[in-house]
């Protein structure tokens, strides 16, 4: 079942939307899956991260402002258990073409593995060319599973969402600010990717708004890095003055970090 715009609401326990038991995958404090490692992220080394992924952002336009298609993965397999995601999955051999240059780029495959996917997950049919590239997120050398993920932005396209029930429990569409505030409640599990895409999309008040920005902005390397455990539960990335050097962790400078040791999380990007 799709879910308009806020359906999803906090219930009275700390849980799943609807009132789902959360599963022990989660930790209740912090808000993410404890197999959260395998999604933070890396080295500056593209080329580390041998698996590559696709997400696709897709957005509309609601009755109370901009709204986002997030997808609930099962919660007891598969990767990020239980987390609501942005449709999207990993790039395969049919996502090159007969007659393709053999210096096609991996943005270009990565692309049309996310129009695929998202295809295959909600049947949602999306316009390979109208999708913005926005940000790439890469793994830690340390994740089990290194996938190097591209993110895009696309107007949501006309059409039913239908859920391919093998991959996808759940939809809601819901805006940035609505999913964050179930997030910091603790009755919606994200991984930071999403959370710091959703972040970023709170500053729209319409999908073209969006798009258009992300059309005259730089794709973002989101190459992220683990503070040093003695620091808490914090991301780092480029920016940030610990980035290369956690002995400047507390240091006057930059900052582009995010702390995810216990709800509401918090993001903090300033200064270079």
């Amino acid at each position: 079942m799709t879910h308009e715009a806020d359906a999803v609401e906090p219930d009275a326990t700390p849980g799943y939307p609807g009132g789902v038991v959360r599963p022990r995958s989660e930790s209740a404090e912090s808000g993410h899956p404890e197999s959260l490692s395998a999604e933070r992220e890396d080295d500056d080394s593209a080329a580390a991260a041998h698996l590559v992924a696709a997400t696709v952002v897709l957005l509309r336009d609601g009755a109370l402002g901009l709204e986002v298609l997030l997808l609930e993965r099962p919660r007891d397999r598969g990767s990020f258990a239980g987390a609501w995601v942005f449709p999207g999955g990993r790039m395969d051999e049919g996502d090159h073409r007969p007659g393709d240059p053999a210096e096609i780029g991996e943005e270009e495959l990565a692309r049309r593995a996310g129009v695929r996917e998202t295809r295959e997950e909600t049947a949602l049919l999306v316009d390979a060319d109208s999708v913005v590239t926005t940000a790439v997120w890469s793994p830690p050398a340390a994740a089990p599973k290194r996938f190097r993920t591209w993110f895009y932005w696309a107007a949501a396209p006309a059409g039913e969402v239908v859920l391919s029930a093998d991959e996808i429990i759940d939809s809601a569409w819901l805006r940035p600010a609505r999913a964050l505030e179930l997030h910091a409640a603790g009755t919606l599990l994200l991984v930071p990717p999403t959370w710091v895409t959703l972040q970023a999309l709170t500053a729209f008040a319409t999908a073209e708004a969006a798009l258009t920005e992300a059309r005259n902005t730089a794709v973002q390397h989101y190459a992220t890095r683990i503070a040093a455990p003695s620091r808490g539960s914090v991301l780092l990335w480029n920016g940030d003055v610990a980035y290369a050097d956690d002995a400047l962790f507390e240091a006057d400078g930059g900052r582009h970090r995010l702390d995810y040791g216990a709800l509401p999380w918090r993001y903090t990007q300033r200064g270079r």
